[in-house]
C-alpha cells in the first residue's frame, strides 16, 4: 500500500497530531496488516461502518478505494442493498448516490 498524506494534506498544519495518527498509525499501521485482514475486506467494513455512521463526507474517498482493492459494482450495489435493512433506507439511499458516480 502507497504511503498516504491525507491527513497532512489536509490537516497537518491546524492538526498535527490528528494527521499523524491519521497517516501514519490508521493507514501506515492497521490498513497495512494484510495478512490478518485483506484490504479488499477492510474496504468492505470500512464503507458499512461509514454508511451505518452515516459519516459521507469520507465514503467517496473509501468507496475509490475500495473499486482499487477489487470490489466490483455488482458487490458494492449488494452491500448497500443489504445494509439498507439494518441501517435505515435513507441512509442507502445517499451511498447509492456516491456509488454510481464512482462506478
Amino acid at each position: 500500500m502507497a504511503k498516504v498524506t491525507a491527513g497532512r494534506d489536509a490537516l497537518g498544519e491546524f492538526a498535527p497530531k490528528f494527521a499523524e495518527l491519521n497517516d501514519d498509525i490508521l493507514f501506515g499501521e492497521v490498513w497495512s496488516r494484510e495478512a490478518e485482514l485483506p484490504a479488499r475486506d477492510r474496504s468492505i467494513v470500512t464503507i458499512t461502518a461509514l454508511i451505518t455512521g452515516g459519516n459521507f463526507e469520507q465514503l467517496p474517498f473509501h468507496m475509490k478505494k475500495a473499486k482499487e482493492n477489487g470490489v466490483t459494482k455488482e458487490e458494492m450495489t449488494e452491500i448497500i442493498t443489504h445494509v439498507a435493512f439494518y441501517v435505515g433506507w435513507p441512509k442507502a439511499s445517499s451511498a447509492f448516490n456516491i456509488a454510481k458516480e464512482l462506478y
